[in-house]
């Protein structure tokens, strides 16, 4: 996809028009009605009878040698709105699209708005030309917007040009790291292996300017990565501990250094406590978070954002053989601390607690943030709708929220209380993995990482089982989604702007 940006409508043949259009109060304001009505020539009322501008609503209306494309954003139009309107023109009607496509805005005098809801327009046409079905053998035609020669250009006022090329390079950039990473959490576990995420990062390493470190078993081994190794007992695929760095240009005298982990299990049986076979396919999106923290650095060493990035992925799956780690075991970690086996299917938890320990002890960040696919018990609380927020910094959680707003990517904070760590207690290790409790799960898994982070000040833990992976347009079934980068980007360049 290529960038062009305009201040003035310049029609050319064979061209799509796409002119998104949001409702006031169930209706389509004046201003921009008598814009369409001008544009297409056709009458307001004809114009009414098919198109209500209702979210996602596409009617195309043919003008000479043009198409123009209404695009129906509902009420309330906002960031995300326009991103779901644009992915799914993008994924249902790219028919509708021809390499040169442009986007024109019915009313933007005055309101720079419209710059930033570009971004959401450019993230979601990207975003909805992904392709679920790269393993049939017969694959079909490539979307038009994945065309070398797709052309985009974006008519604004004069003054909102600049700020614009800046927000929508950022949406291209955001969305191609998304699908790069919804791609591997789509993969299926024979292609996906923990050597197959690090082969990926160090690619993305080498591509985009940062640093990646892969510590094969025998480093993992000697590093005294326990908690990581006891995951992988069953497993004839070695582990692999993923690190990696990001410096940024120094801007104002500071450089926010802040850490990341992500949970990166390939595929979980549950282990020996082992999972119902329903839907137990899906359990190749169980390296959500390490997907988020993939997409997350590259996306941050391309736009050149001012920060200093430090990056844990431990991996490994989950499987089951007579070398499995048992209920009942009692283990070590990478923090020294002893861990009581009571259910081998929250292994998560245990390799974010030795990525954890590793960048807080071996690198200060002064921030700390960890992503999973972490418990059904999140799920059950909030659906598909927001991931669970747990953190002991007020600031730091206000920052996440407001990032969560901006970008469609919701999170929702739940408490941890000190009365929920009494339920991770063990009578034999300095803690158990798992409460054995039918309540509060999200929670206590929430406590046991805690326990890891050396009481850093400012830590955070987002539980994206509901996030990561569920209904999409690409497919029948669930698919990734790509949660967290956005979510993660904007909260950077929060933190860069103070």
């Amino acid at each position: 996809m290529t960038l062009q940006f305009q201040s003035d409508f310049q029609p050319q043949a064979q061209q799509t028009i796409i002119v998104p259009v949001g409702q006031n109060q169930g209706q389509i304001a004046a201003a921009p009605l008598a814009k369409i009505s001008q544009l297409v020539g056709q009458q307001e009322d004809v114009i009414l009878r098919g198109f209500k501008a209702g979210a996602k609503e596409v009617v195309s209306l043919p003008s000479g040698d043009q198409l123009f494309v209404l695009l129906g954003l509902g009420t309330n139009v906002n960031f995300s709105k326009t991103l779901q309107a644009f992915q799914h023109l993008s994924s249902k009607h790219s028919h509708l699209l021809t390499a040169k496509t442009t986007l024109l805005w019915p009313a933007t005098e005055g309101d720079d708005l419209f710059g930033l809801l570009s971004e959401a327009a450019v993230n979601g046409l990207w975003q909805g030309s992904y392709h679920l079905g790269r393993y049939k053998t017969s694959n079909g035609q490539a979307n038009v917007v994945q065309n070398a020669d797709f052309e985009l250009s974006i008519v604004l006022p004069e003054d909102q040009l600049a700020a614009a090329k800046e927000y929508c390079q950022r949406g291209l950039i955001i969305a191609q790291a998304q699908t790069e990473v919804m791609a591997l959490v789509n993969a299926p576990a024979n292609y996906k292996h923990p050597h197959d995420l690090a082969a990926w990062a160090k690619a993305s390493a080498e591509k985009y300017g940062y640093q990646a470190t892969i510590w094969d078993k025998e480093q993992i081994t000697k590093a005294g990565m326990h908690a990581l190794l006891a995951v992988n007992y069953g497993s004839p695929e070695p582990p692999a501990f993923i690190f990696l760095e990001y410096k940024g240009p120094n801007r104002n005298g500071t450089q926010p250094k802040i850490g990341l982990v992500g949970k990166g299990v390939t595929f979980d049986t549950g282990g020996l406590s082992i999972k119902p076979s329903t839907n137990m396919h899906y359990m190749k999106s169980d390296m959500g978070g390490a997907a988020a923290v993939l997409g997350t650095m590259e996306a941050a060493a391309r736009l050149k954002l001012p920060v200093h990035l430090v990056a844990a992925i431990p991996s490994t799956d989950n499987s089951v053989d007579a070398l499995a780690v048992k209920p009942s075991d009692v283990i070590s970690s990478y923090s020294g601390k002893s861990i009581e086996i009571i259910d081998t299917d929250a292994e998560g938890r245990l390799i974010l607690a030795d990525g954890l320990s590793y960048v807080i002890r071996e690198h200060a960040p002064q921030v700390i943030i960890d992503l999973a696919t972490l418990t059904g018990s999140s799920v059950r609380t909030f659906g598909y709708q927001a991931a669970a927020l747990f953190s002991n910094d007020d600031q730091l959680a206000h920052h996440l929220e407001q990032a969560g707003r901006q970008t469609g990517e919701r999170v929702w904070r739940l408490p941890i209380w000190e009365e929920y760590g009494e339920d991770m207690k063990s009578d034999v290790a300095d803690i158990k993995n798992f409460s054995g409790r039918p309540v509060a799960g999200a929670i206590t898994a929430a406590k046991f990482l805690e326990f890891f982070t050396d009481n850093h000040p400012s830590w955070a833990h987002l539980d994206i089982a509901g996030t990561a992976f569920g209904d999409t347009p690409y497919g029948k079934g669930k698919a990734a989604t790509g949660y967290g980068i956005r979510l993660l980007i904007q909260f950077l360049m929060s933190v860069t702007q103070e």
